[in-house]
């Protein structure tokens, strides 16, 4: 399964989003630090769940980290996160 697909798969079963968008940016990243021929390194994720409602902007990216922390330790360098209800 690709990286996209796992975190698609992982944030609609923890977070059940009305929305969510997985935008892998990694091709605009070449010859920056973390790419990685192939890509699948930088992404971009735009969420709403009512799961985060009343977290602050910090807590939903740690809840999403935690989501993802295999992902981010391993092959993604860069998360960009446009979060809310």
């Amino acid at each position: 399964m690709k990286i996209k697909e796992r975190i698609e798969s992982k944030l609609l079963n923890h977070l059940k989003p009305s929305k969510l968008l997985v935008i892998d940016e990694s091709e605009e990243h070449i010859g920056h630090s973390g790419y990685v021929q192939g890509g699948e390194t930088h992404f971009k994720v735009v969420l709403r769940s009512k799961k985060l409602k009343g977290k602050t902007r910090i807590e939903c990216q740690r809840t999403i980290y935690k989501i993802l922390n295999e992902e981010l330790k391993n092959r993604v360098h860069a998360l960009s996160l446009d979060v809310g209800e």
